[in-house]
């Protein structure tokens, strides 16, 4: 009788455990995202981007800003897209382009009189879109 009780509470916790890192691992993941919603804002962003060097900031900004809703819809925690990007990394290969894209797009928004290159713009989205399709988003 001993031998069955210990055999049922090695059973029950196995089973706690296994349904303990099923849930740990959905929760990490979120939900799956939808590619048509994040296509439809990405090519918006992207057709708005080749006129001038305030239209080339004003992508980045959005690229980030769509970036940052992937990172909240996928369940990457964090109160601002900072810790979002610091807990990002399971999820997206090169986080340190990321990081610099998003960095760039810190400029943009803090910092009078940045100035923003063609090239620098189009690096800073190919970066943003790779992230995303990284999280499934595209």
């Amino acid at each position: 009788m001993n031998g069955l009780v210990l055999t049922m509470f090695i059973f029950v916790v196995v089973i706690g455990i296994a349904l303990l890192i099923f849930i740990s691992l959905t929760r990490r993941s979120g939900r799956p995202l939808d590619p048509e919603k994040y296509r439809s804002r990405w090519l918006a962003i992207t057709q708005g981007s080749n006129a001038t060097p305030e239209s080339w900031q004003f992508a980045i900004m959005n690229a980030d800003k769509l970036l940052d809703s992937a990172l909240k819809e996928r369940g990457v925690s964090g109160a601002t897209m900072g810790e979002r990007l610091k807990n990002a990394g399971p999820h997206i290969r090169n986080i340190d382009n990321v990081w610099r894209a998003h960095k760039l797009r810190n400029r943009i928004a803090h910092d009078d009189g940045v100035t923003v290159t063609k090239r620098q713009a189009n690096e800073a989205l190919k970066i943003f879109k790779q992230a995303l399709i990284d999280l499934g988003a595209l």
